[in-house]
């Protein structure tokens, strides 16, 4: 998940940043750029951990757990 980027709280200070991205007196911050080695291995070991998790449970404990993922997503919004 992408951090957000560092504001002050002070409105007058986040208005006058706002202004100046907005006029282009400012540039805002690139998004430092994430190593594709080690990308390529979350990636890895994130799809075989879900397969493996959803292999060792029965029916009734899958139906329990995406229940309770889809119940999460929900309360989110």
């Amino acid at each position: 998940m992408p951090k957000r980027p560092r504001r002050s709280r002070d409105p007058n200070t986040l208005a006058f940043q706002v202004v100046r991205l907005a006029t282009g007196e400012a540039q805002p911050e690139p998004e430092p750029e994430k190593n594709p080695h080690a990308v390529a291995l979350g990636r890895m070991g994130g799809k075989k951990g879900g397969e493996a998790r959803a292999a060792k449970m029965n029916k009734k404990e899958r139906s329990a757990s995406a229940r309770k993922a889809a119940l999460a997503r929900w309360q989110k919004s």
